[in-house]
Order: C-alpha cells, then sequence, then structure tokens
C-alpha cells in the first residue's frame, strides 16, 4: 500500500508535463474539491457532525485574504491564515451553539445552513466588500500577490493543500482524538459514560475543520480572481464539498480524494458535452442520474468497496484438495507439498507414511471419543437412578 501511495504521488507530480492546460485545469478542481472534502470528512466523517454550510467558511477565508490584500496591501500567503482563523473562529461559534445545546442530525444541519444564509446576506449588503456585485480581484502575475500566469503552478499548490488535508486526517486518525471521535459517531451517550467529554472533541473537530476550509477559500479567491457571495456562501456549494466524501467514502482517509476524482471529471464532462447547443441543463440531469447511481449500488461509498475488492484478490490462494471440516486433523494436516522436498512429495515413502498415521490417529481419536460418550451416559443413567429426587 505504501509503495502504491509513493507511486501516485510521483505520477501526479510529473502529469503536468505531458497534460495540455484543460487537463490541468480539471486535475486542479480534483485537488481543491479534493482538500475541501477532506476538510469537511474531518467534522462530518470521523466526528459524524453533518454540517451543510461549510460554504460560509469558505466565504469567510477568500473575503478576508482578499480585502487585506486590497486595502491594506497584506501578502495573500499570510493574509490566507488570518482568513483561516477568523473561518475558525466562526466554527467554533457555530459548533458551541450546536454542540453545547445538544443539536444533532438535522437540527445541527439546519443550524449550519443558517449561518451560510446570515453570512451570504449580511455580505450582500455590505457595499464596502463589494455588496452584491462582490469583488474582483486585478491579475498582476505577482506570485507574492498569489499569481501566477503558470496554471501548472496552481495544480501544485491545490495538490499540496489536498495532502496537507490528508495527512492531518491521517493524524488524527492515528491518535486518541480520531479514536474519541469515532465513539462519538457511533454512539454519543455511550462514548461520554466512558469517560470521553464529546463536548471538547466534537469542537476541536470543527475547529479544525473550519481552519482547512478557510485556508481553501484564499485559493479560491485568487485562482478565479472574483468573489460573488450567491456562489461563495451558497448552499451549491456546501452541496459540492460534502457530495465527494460521501460518494467516496465518508469516515475514511482515501474516501474523500477517490470522490474527487469521481465526480468533478463527471460534471465537467457532462457539462462540456451535454451543457451546450439546445440542450440546456441536460448535464446536470446526467450528472444527478449518475450520482444517484453511485450511491445505490456503494451506498458505504466508493473507497471501502475499492479496499474490499483488493483485499479480496491479495488472499494466497487454498491449497487444492477436498475440503474438510474445520478444525479436523486431515485439514490441519493437509499442507502444500515442496517441489522437490524427499518428504513432501506425494508420491515419497515419507509422504505415505505420514498420511497413513494421520488417519491412524484420527480413527484413534474418534474411538477414544465414542467410548468416553458412552462411559459419561452411563454414569448419567446410574445417578439418576439411585436420586429418588430426580424422578
Amino acid at each position: 500500500m505504501r509503495w502504491a501511495v509513493v507511486a501516485a504521488l510521483a505520477v501526479l507530480l510529473a502529469l503536468p508535463a505531458v497534460l495540455g492546460s484543460y487537463a490541468v485545469t480539471i486535475f486542479i478542481l480534483i485537488f481543491f474539491y479534493g482538500f475541501l472534502g477532506q476538510a469537511w470528512n474531518i467534522v462530518g466523517g470521523y466526528a459524524g457532525q453533518l454540517s451543510a454550510g461549510h460554504a460560509a467558511f469558505v466565504g469567510v477565508g477568500g473575503y478576508t485574504a482578499a480585502m487585506l490584500s486590497i486595502e491594506a496591501g497584506l501578502t495573500p500567503w499570510v493574509g490566507m491564515f488570518v482568513g483561516a482563523a477568523l473561518a475558525a473562529l466562526l466554527g467554533a461559534i457555530i459548533g458551541y451553539l450546536g454542540f453545547r445545546f445538544g443539536l444533532r442530525g438535522f437540527y445541527f444541519v439546519l443550524l449550519t445552513v443558517a449561518f451560510a444564509e446570515i453570512c451570504r446576506i449580511a455580505v450582500s449588503n455590505i457595499d464596502a466588500i463589494g455588496g452584491p456585485l462582490g469583488l474582483y480581484i486585478t491579475f498582476t502575475g505577482d506570485p507574492r500577490q498569489f499569481q501566477f500566469r503558470d496554471g501548472r503552478v496552481y495544480y501544485y499548490i491545490a495538490l499540496a493543500l489536498m495532502l496537507a488535508a490528508t495527512a492531518t486526517a491521517w493524524a488524527i486518525e492515528r491518535r486518541r482524538f480520531g479514536i474519541y471521535l469515532a465513539a462519538i459517531r457511533e454512539d454519543e451517550a455511550a462514548a461520554e459514560s466512558l469517560g470521553v467529554n464529546a463536548l471538547k472533541y466534537k469542537m476541536l473537530a470543527m475547529v479544525v475543520s473550519s481552519f482547512l476550509t478557510g485556508l481553501g477559500g484564499t485559493f479560491y479567491a485568487f485562482y478565479l480572481f472574483s468573489l460573488q457571495p450567491n456562489t461563495l456562501f451558497g448552499i451549491p456549494l456546501s452541496v459540492e464539498i460534502i457530495i465527494r466524501p460521501i460518494v467516496g467514502g465518508a469516515g475514511t482517509l482515501l474516501g474523500p480524494i477517490l470522490g474527487s476524482f469521481i465526480l468533478t471529471p463527471l460534471a465537467e464532462l457532462s457539462r462540456l458535452y451535454l451543457g451546450q447547443g439546445g440542450l440546456h441543463g441536460a448535464h446536470l440531469i446526467a450528472y444527478g442520474v449518475l450520482l444517484i447511481g453511485v450511491v445505490l449500488f456503494l451506498p458505504e461509498g466508493a473507497y471501502p468497496r475499492l479496499r474490499r475488492v483488493l483485499q479480496r484478490r491479495s488472499r494466497v490462494a487454498p491449497v487444492s484438495g477436498p475440503p474438510h471440516p474445520k478444525g479436523c486433523p486431515q485439514e490441519r494436516s493437509r499442507v502444500a507439498p515442496v517441489s522437490g522436498h524427499p518428504r513432501s512429495e506425494p508420491g515419497s515413502r515419507a509422504f505415505s507414511h505420514r498420511t497413513r498415521a494421520t488417519s491412524a490417529s484420527a480413527t484413534a481419536r474418534s474411538s477414544g471419543s465414542r467410548r468416553t460418550r458412552s462411559a459419561a451416559s452411563g454414569w448419567r443413567g446410574r445417578f439418576s437412578s439411585s436420586d429418588p429426587s430426580r424422578t
């Protein structure tokens, strides 16, 4: 598995040298949505707290970095962490209001959607940050302003973001933090009865998830050079973030990445081939039908199913021969012959003597067990006949 990951990473690092600009753009979107899906997976997959308002964190991070760059001249390389901190603060407020008062399931979903809508309406009515028309960033091509003339630089930045989010999820998964989150997801009441501070660890998951998502907002702003409230804070972006880990496998390390590799090219290709001409909206219908099919036939996600298939294929094939009941002497003694070894070839004298000895041992054990059972039956009969209280 480790070598497969290293090989896949080497291929991804070398791909821009052989891909065209459109293919590079698709891979940028794959990595970007894989990064956002991995950030959501920390709170939605591992902790089991379904948030449908993660677009608010993207918007807060993007608007903060853009305004600091335009008004204060602060480089987005620093402004992105300021925006991520504000997104984490918003996530802490949402998490405290939801977790402190025991909101779960659909009620927590409604809370996150409500905050995303509040942010969208507030930003749309503040003229200082663009109002309903949003912000437009002037392209200068200055790397210090997070602007690059070569699209391959965005490719590597998006790949680095996705790998950073995956490394964070990997670290959480293999520590006590991840174990506590899994326990809370499966049965919060039982986890609390065992001493797990559910409020604390759910808050930590929400803060980490919103911080990472806020970092993605800066990439969004300085890759597209425009910020519009209805797009950046809207529910469609939240759905795009959520659907990747759900299709790939929520609560798994590689599920959001696999879901992004499945859905992002699917959305782009359907829009390219079905969204032109007189078939307006046909690409959305095709995308929805394919998405329904994936959810119906892969309800646990694509990555768990793929992992089971690979595990079945990697198992060692059983030794040929007639089947025996599990645990019997013949089943335990049946081993694969070693080619060229005199004691393991079927035609050798040692092999024949060992086979006969094994059969004789099995016969002796069988007859001994029958004698033991008959003797035990006799003692039970005598004991019953001698005890008047049992008649």
